[in-house]
């Protein structure tokens, strides 16, 4: 009886364990655009005129590309959206909906790319600040 008991304890919590590759699905609590594959945003959605949007290099990371575009008007980040971001996996989908609305957070309240990596996303933070750094170059500020 011992055995049995212990069996079927072993076999139900094994069934019961999700792993990091077990998809979107059982990701829980993220926000839409990011658990879709969604670019993320932030900022203001309106453009002015004399605004420009810049999208900076695609920067290889150990887990997958990273690219940030940003919008300009005049010496001022209006927006910032993430087009690209590593997405291959549940652990890949909690990290960068815990980490990239911080970073876009961020780089509007900095209005630069010197800014803070993110704790336990620290591969993401590298390539989207580097990749904020060359849109930032290619918009001469």
């Amino acid at each position: 009886m011992l055995w049995f008991l212990t069996t079927t304890t072993i076999v139900v919590l094994l069934f019961g364990y999700s792993t990091s590759t077990s998809g979107p699905a059982a990701v829980g609590g993220q926000s839409s655009a990011v658990a879709s594959g969604d670019p993320v945003s932030g900022g203001s959605t309106s453009t002015s005129s004399t605004a420009e949007t810049v999208t900076g290099p695609a920067v290889a990371t150990r887990w997958g590309d990273v690219q940030v575009a940003i919008t300009v008007d005049g010496s001022t980040i209006t927006d910032v959206t993430v087009p690209v971001y590593p997405t291959g996996n549940g652990k890949d989908q909690r990290i960068n909906a815990y980490a990239l609305p911080i970073l876009i957070s961020d780089t509007l309240d900095a209005q630069s790319a010197d800014i803070d990596m993110i704790t336990g996303a620290t591969v993401t933070s590298e390539g989207y600040v580097r990749s904020l750094q060359g849109a930032l170059d290619r918009a001469g500020r």
